[in-house]
């Protein structure tokens, strides 16, 4: 039998690779401007052309590359910050794997201009799926510029899993707004389409914020210092007050690098414990720094997540950090820090899981509020008694699951019965055919909303209440280009608004019947459009009147007249698929009456 078993070719194998390193042009704006940052450059500049697709340029004033380096730095795993296995555990720079460059030269038509300080004349490559078409030399500025045009040109389906314009020039700029915040000290600009979107000088972290979020920050920020034996804690908190009904302008950095850990995102949130509005998350910019062999940062070829080899104490100083700084300014309730505030001692003797932090903080909370269920629930025995009445047993409506939850699902209507009523103010409760329905009013309202807003994006715009003060919302830069490329689905949705200087938008109509600020529903609604895209997947028709629906509908907790709960039973049994939420979640079941009976069965 012949043998098999082959090499890949070195640019079937840097496609591969790239699909690792590279999943969209964010991806390789980050690692660009990444290898800037390491070549010492005091200023960056990126440009981008219809939202990377078409163009990526990063400029810069480092220290450039003589023409060998250049050539090698195309080649996988060229790097010049790991000599041994050992410099893995003390590296303080941001590339270091040597795939980048290999990466994006492979999945594009790539041009490189580069020349070092001392150096007359510089090089320049022009590079096309990993083959050097040309070298030769050019008279060019200090530093290196590198092009990359056409991105995934020679991959036809991974180009055509990019999404819009919008949704990609969003993530670009997260990207970069994350790497122009852990490095104040540089300055930085982004050119969209021949338009300025930032500039940013150099200066201060605290500038650096106002900046970039705008300056209704500049009185609203707390600053955060905490050192111990292990790390150090820095950076800026927002006040309560600047709390936002959404999660992007959170960030931790360790070692200058942006990370992605909930553990200790939980443990700032632990910190503002009782100065939040529900569903309010705060601003944080914190930067730890710890020495390299304590994390490892060679995870995953993002580099977004690390490792601690003491996670637990690491959460204990950002919660002292975070809390002395409520405290310090008058945030929070006095808390005295004296007696504790480096919290290494104990946890290395005595730490605190965070099963037992759960138990501490819930219990007793969970307790009384089972009690007050039970009460309530025999409050209810007079109204629920009738539901019970076995004249009322008749065949269990069926329930199908589908490989598609938005698809048109054929269930029978259950009887209408005026014997409602509402449930710990979460379910709205009813007789059923053969038994008791159980009905979830905001996963019932949601799948309600949907359904209505998707007819409004399909052809028949919604109606809007014009509101008699229009208020400005000054938005990121991501959240703006967002907003542009979508506005008119918005408009569909029943959104009034127009641009009203950078970023900032004048909003003067909101969707009829739906009460509450006009700021807080349109950002609302920019967020969960987000969070959808990253994890459902969905057409924007769809994503969109999902994160409507989502934001809009009613909440667990709020209390229901008789009239709207019939009117809410009634129209959502009026769906084509009303078994489901848009995601997937139940929105009713039926405890039937044979699993009743069988309780007080003799």
């Amino acid at each position: 039998m012949p043998d098999i078993i082959q090499l890949l070719p070195d640019a079937i194998a840097n496609q591969i690779a790239a699909g690792e390193v590279v999943q969209r042009p964010a991806s390789a704006v980050k690692e660009l401007i990444e290898n800037a940052i390491d070549a010492g450059a005091t200023s960056i500049k990126l440009i981008v052309k219809e939202a990377g697709k078409t163009l990526i340029q990063v400029i810069d004033n480092g220290q450039g590359m003589s023409e060998t380096d250049a050539r090698m730095s195309l080649e996988r795993h060229a790097t010049s910050k790991i000599r041994s296995a050992d410099d893995l555990f003390r590296l303080r720079t941001m590339g270091f794997r040597g795939e980048a460059l290999a990466s994006i030269a492979a999945v594009s038509q790539m041009e490189m201009k580069t020349r070092q300080p001392h150096e007359d004349l510089g090089t320049v490559l022009l590079v096309e799926g990993s083959e050097v078409k040309k070298q030769e030399p050019i008279a060019c500025e200090k530093g290196t510029s590198i092009s990359v045009k056409n991105l995934f040109y020679n991959i036809p389906a991974r180009r055509n899993f990019l999404k819009s314009n919008g949704v990609e020039m969003s993530h670009i700029s997260e990207e970069f707004q994350r790497l122009a915040l852990a490095n104040p000290q540089l300055s930085f600009s982004l050119i969209q389409n021949d338009e300025l979107l930032f500039d940013l000088p150099a200066g201060k972290l605290s500038q650096r914020i106002v900046n970039l979020f705008g300056k209704n920050y500049q009185t609203q920020l707390a600053p955060v210092q905490e050192e111990t034996s292990l790390l150090k804690v820095t950076g800026y908190i927002g006040r309560p007050e600047l709390a936002r009904k959404k999660r992007g302008e959170q960030f931790i950095f360790v070692n200058q690098r942006f990370i992605r850990n909930n553990y200790l995102g939980f443990a700032v949130s632990s910190a503002y414990e009782g100065l939040l509005q529900e569903n309010s998350f705060p601003f944080y910019a914190l930067f730890i720094e710890i020495d390299p062999k304590h994390i490892d940062v060679n995870v995953h070829p993002t580099k977004t997540e690390i490792k601690f080899d003491d996670e637990r104490a690491v959460y204990g100083v950002v919660w002292s950090a975070v809390k002395q700084a409520l405290g310090t300014h008058n945030l929070a309730p006095a808390i005295d820090f004296a007696a504790d505030v480096n919290l290494m001692g104990k946890l290395s003797s005595q730490p605190l899981s965070r099963e037992q932090y759960y138990e501490e903080q819930f219990s007793t909370s969970l307790k009384r509020s089972n009690l007050e269920n039970w009460e309530k629930l025999f409050e209810k025995e007079s109204t629920s008694s009738r539901l019970f009445d076995k004249s009322h047993e008749e065949q269990r409506p069926t329930m199908r699951v589908e490989s598609s939850i938005n698809q048109p699902n054929i269930t029978s209507t259950p009887e209408t019965e005026k014997g409602v009523f509402q449930f710990q103010q979460k379910y709205i409760v009813r007789a059923s055919r053969s038994g008791v329905m159980f009905i979830d009013q905001q996963a019932a309202h949601e799948r309600v909303l949907f359904e209505k807003y998707l007819v409004h994006l399909k052809g028949t715009p919604g109606n809007s209440q014009q509101s008699l003060f229009p208020q400005t919302l000054v938005l990121t830069a991501p959240d703006f280009a967002l907003a542009m490329e979508m506005e008119r689905e918005i408009y569909a949705l029943g959104f009034r608004f127009e641009v009203f200087g950078k970023h900032t938008l004048l909003i003067s109509g909101t969707p009829a019947e739906i009460t509450g600020s006009e700021k807080e529903l349109f950002e609302g609604l920019i967020e969960q459009f987000k969070k959808n895209q990253s994890e459902l997947q969905l057409p924007i028709n769809e994503n969109l009147a999902h994160a409507m629906a989502r934001r809009a509908s009613i909440k667990a907790g709020q209390k229901l007249s008789q009239e709207e709960m019939e009117a809410l039973v009634g129209r959502l049994f009026a769906c084509p698929n009303p078994n489901y939420t848009p995601d997937g979640r139940q929105t009713f079941f039926v405890i039937d009456t044979s699993k009743i009976e069988s309780h007080f069965t003799r």
